[in-house]
């Protein structure tokens, strides 16, 4: 049962956060892995409870969906999958929105650039 919950939670957050979370990826002999992280994380039967504790209160709490129920809750930097009350999978964002480098906006053409030569 943890594994389809796993893989469900896994595609939510592909699916939901694919702009948001991004794993780093690193070849394998095998193939790739997902590279470790720094960043402190809930480990997997943690209790909300004591994510709360330990974390303080996430930024959004995105309600249950589905059979068994998933839910998530949201911090910077990182993602706290639940099923039922108890964490399943954490994923860390490669690069917190918040400290993402703005874009840089085209420059517009001046109207002197655009006029034709007279």
């Amino acid at each position: 049962m943890h594994g389809k919950a796993l893989w469900m939670a896994v595609m939510l957050a592909v699916v939901g956060h694919i702009a948001a979370v991004q794993a780093d990826m690193v070849p394998t002999p095998d193939g790739i892995a997902v590279k470790s992280s720094d960043v402190p994380t809930p480990p997997r039967g943690m209790s909300m409870e004591q994510v709360a504790s330990k974390f303080g209160a996430p930024v959004t709490k995105v309600p249950a969906v589905g059979t068994p129920p998933i839910s998530r809750w949201e911090y910077p930097g990182f993602v706290v999958y639940f099923e039922g009350e108890h964490v399943i999978h954490a994923v860390v964002a490669s690069t917190p929105a918040a400290t993402a480098p703005a874009p840089t906006p085209a420059a517009a053409p001046t109207p002197a650039s655009t006029a034709p030569a007279a």
